[in-house]
């Protein structure tokens, strides 16, 4: 299991948590910051919960308090990406956890009380620092959607009003060519208006573009000036694509998949591939946890697929017993449509196997 997929499993158990009161404490302290005044601004809050009314209240935050303060003992210099350490009563148990190897640096220094966590800090760190934006277009519609991670977000589909082609001959033909040519163009425009709001912008600038539609089509969108500059800039490609709605965008992420998935990312989605090919050919393929255990125990398994979803020891426990026998393990998106349907289908765990197991 990757570092991001375990990160996003213990925020998934942090999130839920509440204290009674505002008494739940985050502290985060990025790289550049000396722990010594952390540790100072710590013993100043303890020293100010006296204050507190509420005898529940104060005794709880003095009780986060002081974990804070034993778990900052234990740290000589701050972590290269920083520190993040939560503390608090939930349930009437002391619970407390810290984040020294996050994959990004934390982003500044926080003290905060209150009656949940502050995950914000972890879910950055979790966000893809890439996304990407995703079109279809056809004359008779169009969509767009946004890649984030693997999750593919709808934004938008249209309905063109171009008109079909005539069998009209002679300048009754000529007009209504023209007319539609208009239309097409202003259908294009109108798409394209839609795709910069979306995709341009601090807060929805993506990565990278991808087109997709009957290639002709496609190509025309974004060489006759159609297209913003600031997207044609960021174009990876464009595909033939054979449907202008959702499951058009699904067919553009799997067709443009070099471009937009890192080789890792590429390689769980070949054997989920692998998986589903074997499974239709009755070939070597086990699926859900007691037969996936059972062929392990046969030291049958060549790759176990553990759907991202399952709980995290079971995940570890599957991905080491198949590493100890020379075998590999894969994480599987559930955010895709077939990591969707391996979980829903299969439970979240299959496997390739290396001989069959009857």
């Amino acid at each position: 299991m990757s570092q991001t997929d375990d990160l996003r499993e213990q925020i998934e158990q942090l999130e839920p948590l509440a204290g009674d009161g505002t008494e739940l404490v985050t502290v985060t302290v990025p790289n550049g910051k000396s722990l010594n005044s952390i540790r100072e601004r710590i013993a100043q809050e303890y020293a100010s919960a006296e204050n507190i009314k509420s005898d529940q209240t104060r005794d709880h935050v003095q009780q986060a308090l002081k974990r804070v303060q034993r778990i900052l003992r234990r740290y000589e210099d701050t972590p290269e990406n920083g520190l993040v350490v939560y503390a608090g009563i939930v349930d009437g148990d002391l619970i407390s956890t810290a984040f020294d190897d996050l994959p990004t640096p934390v982003a500044e220094s926080t003290y905060r009380c209150d009656d949940h966590f502050d995950l914000t800090p972890l879910t950055e760190a979790v966000t893809p620092d890439e996304t990407f934006g995703l079109i279809v277009i056809e004359r008779g519609g169009a969509v767009i959607g946004r890649l984030v991670g693997e999750r593919i977000i709808p934004i938008r589909t249209f309905e063109s009003q171009v008109m079909g082609k005539s069998r009209a001959g002679g300048q009754s033909a000529q007009r209504f060519e023209r007319d539609r040519e208009r239309q097409v163009r202003e259908f294009f425009q109108q798409v394209s208006n839609v795709a910069t709001d979306a995709f341009t912008g601090d807060e929805g600038a993506v990565t990278g573009l991808v087109v997709g539609g009957t290639l002709a089509t496609a190509k025309r969108f974004v060489s006759n000036g159609h297209l913003d500059h600031r997207l044609r800039n960021r174009l990876l490609g464009t595909y033939s694509v054979e449907y202008a709605t959702v499951q058009g965008l699904h067919q553009l992420v799997e067709k443009a998949e070099e471009q937009l998935f890192d080789a890792e990312q590429r390689e769980g989605r070949e054997r989920l591939d692998e998986f589903y090919s074997r499974l239709r050919d009755g070939d070597r393929v086990a699926y859900g946890v007691e037969e996936v255990e059972r062929a392990i125990e046969f030291g049958a398994v060549e790759a176990v697929l553990v759907a991202s979803p399952v709980s995290r020891d079971q995940r570890e426990e599957l991905e080491t017993a198949v590493e100890q026998q020379g075998g590999e393990g894969y994480v599987i998106s559930s955010d895709t449509e077939r990591g969707s349907q391996f979980t829903t289908a299969f439970g979240g765990v299959g496997a390739l196997l290396r001989f069959p197991v009857n």
